[in-house]
């Protein structure tokens, strides 16, 4: 298969994006890439566009028609992809596959969210209802929050079977929200948070299902946000005029999908999450060792955890201590979720997976804040999708 390299990649300020309607968010996230590199959309041969709420939140089907109306990418192979939180990986390797496939050498990947309404607000019994789609039905029952309930249980099962607590996994949100004050683009980038602040039980935070150990400060943001990231061939580069010198090489990238139902499946192994992950570093000519810098899908601090030992950089069971032990940290063994993760940073659903990966290129190309930079050859990301269902893995390099 021919390399492929991102030339380019653009997103908007996570939080709140108000009155921009889904046709302008789009065009924003297309135009907005191809500015990157002082081209215009007609440059690129491919496209593909990942939301998870479109039709719930949004009443907006058909977005590779909306898409295709951004002036220039009219009547070319460009389609809609929805992987629940994955979506947005799932765009990368959809385009990344179109361009293997010789359908053209420049593609363009997109993903966004619009989670609140044009005054920014949230309708949280809304949102909680719509992203409950995206489980098993059985699993519904009796759950008011059926993602914060499933992922209660996934916690509460890490903590019993590996021996941790939740002040061990409270250092995965302190971490992050540590590095989103630094990050322009986090939407808690104004926000403090201590160890104690996520332990004790007060104010905004409060245990989400009695009996079961996930708290506030566990959880990721709701969040409105887009992304978009350009992919091309050496072909590609060359008639963009973007030299190979000036781009992260996509070295390795795949995806598996495990039964939607959790009740039944060894949920803290992941097995297909491990499998894609494998397969992507593979795929890249590298191994864990080697990865110096990654985002990860912490959609609840017990993922932070978990990601650490899908990324091999912790045995099973010792992810929680990867960050308790400041492994995790910018200026530890591997700096993971630099940006400040879905918990700080934001999780706008289908924008997520893009979101991860185009950071990843700015840590690769040193254009993330001082404070937050890391140095290293060697990047990864994990991008999930319902309960620890649909993986996206992705390996970068520099060229």
């Amino acid at each position: 298969m021919k390399p492929l390299y991102i030339a380019a990649y653009h997103q908007s300020r996570f939080g709140k994006l108000k009155t921009t309607t889904v046709p302008e968010i789009v065009a924003h996230a297309v135009e907005g890439a191809c500015s990157e590199i002082d081209i215009e959309p007609v440059a690129v041969d491919v496209g593909s566009i990942g939301s998870a709420c479109g039709l719930t939140l949004n009443q907006q089907g058909l977005l590779a028609g909306l898409m295709a109306g951004v002036p220039g990418l009219g009547g070319k192979p460009i389609e809609a992809v929805e992987n629940a939180c994955a979506s947005g990986g799932q765009a990368i390797l959809s385009v990344a596959h179109k361009l293997a496939l010789g359908l053209g050498d420049v593609g363009i990947a997109v993903g966004y969210e619009k989670m609140r309404n044009d005054e920014g607000k949230m309708d949280g019994k809304l949102v909680g209802e719509v992203l409950g789609y995206f489980t098993e039905p059985d699993e519904r029952e009796g759950k008011t929050y059926v993602f914060p309930h499933l992922f209660a249980e996934v916690m509460q099962e890490y903590m019993a079977t590996h021996g941790v607590t939740e002040a061990d996994l409270a250092h995965v949100a302190v971490t992050e929200y540590g590095n989103a004050k630094f990050n322009p683009d986090a939407q808690m980038r104004n926000v403090e948070v201590s160890l104690d602040d996520v332990l004790t039980i007060e104010g905004i935070n409060r245990y989400l299902v009695e009996g079961l150990p996930l708290k506030t400060y566990d959880c990721s943001q709701i969040t409105d946000g887009y992304a978009g990231l350009i992919l091309a061939t050496e072909e590609g580069l060359a008639r963009i005029g973007v030299k190979k010198q000036d781009t992260i090489e996509l070295a390795g990238f795949a995806q598996a999908t495990d039964p939607l139902r959790k009740g039944g499946r060894r949920v803290l192994e992941a097995e297909g999450a491990f499998r894609a992950m494998n397969t992507a570093y593979d795929m890249a000519g590298a191994t864990p060792a080697e990865v110096g810098v990654a985002e990860v899908h912490d959609c609840f601090t017990v993922m932070g955890a978990i990601a650490i030992e899908v990324l091999g950089k912790a045995q099973y069971g010792q992810g929680a201590a990867y960050w308790v032990d400041g492994k995790a940290a910018v200026g530890g063994e591997c700096g993971v979720n630099t940006s400040g993760g879905l918990i700080a940073k934001g999780h706008p659903v289908g924008a997520t997976g893009v979101a991860m990966v185009g950071w990843c290129a700015r840590q690769l190309w040193g254009r993330v804040p001082a404070e937050l930079q890391v140095e290293a050859d060697v990047a990864a990301t994990f991008n999930i999708g319902g309960p620890i269902c649909a993986s996206v893995c992705t390996v970068l390099k520099r060229p």
